[in-house]
């Protein structure tokens, strides 16, 4: 299942909240050693995660986590202008039409094959979110890795500027422009989605 969460729904979805909470805390703290609080030493969140955040969530046949990414309005304070403008060569994007993707997390202790298919309906959700709402860019920051693996996906993305070193990591800043064709050309590299949706409207 892929779930839409927002302010007028998240109360409605603990489950999916709480163990994507954990899910983020095994990965990015236990896993890739971000010096970053754990609430409870268990739940991984700060304070971008508020009433304004939307996150799409995929979800096995119980409810629980297995991919997630927090999706930040650009017409305030976010994570990309608000701690690494620096990584922008220009002015950061920012819009009614532009959200940033962070914390793009996939649950560790699942197997590849569940991996693959709950990344590629969180893809698939993140383009069909954006065009039932009129979003037309995403942004984001992620190490260069990871940022070459999103190139390969099929969309337009782009980095927004060049790859800096911060706490021994290369981080870049980039954007993916979606529009109509952004779902084909996904389906062109291979990703498509057969996880029903749970969709709620964006309020922007």
């Amino acid at each position: 299942m892929l779930l839409i969460i927002d302010s007028t729904n998240r109360a409605l979805e603990h489950k999916a909240m709480r163990t994507m909470f954990e899910a983020r805390k095994r990965v990015f703290i236990d896993l890739l050693k971000w010096d970053i609080p754990a609430l409870a030493d268990r739940f991984e969140l700060d304070h971008f995660d508020d009433v304004d955040a939307t996150y799409l969530i995929v979800t096995d046949t119980e409810g629980e986590h297995l991919a997630s990414a927090r999706l930040l309005l650009t017409t305030r304070p976010a994570l990309l202008d608000s701690l690494f403008p620096g990584l922008v060569a220009g002015d950061v994007p920012r819009g009614p039409d532009v959200l940033e993707i962070t914390r793009f997390c996939l649950s560790p202790g699942i197997g590849a094959r569940q991996r693959r298919i709950a990344r590629d309906a969180l893809l698939v959700g993140l383009a069909e979110l954006a065009l039932a709402n009129g979003i037309r860019t995403y942004t984001g920051v992620a190490e260069l890795a990871w940022f070459r693996q999103i190139q390969t996906f099929g969309w337009d993305c782009r980095a927004l500027g060049e790859p800096v070193l911060h706490a021994g990591q290369a981080l870049v800043a980039l954007r993916i422009d979606i529009d109509g064709s952004t779902v084909e050309k996904l389906a062109g590299a291979g990703i498509v989605s057969n996880a029903a949706a749970a969709p709620a409207a964006f309020a922007a």
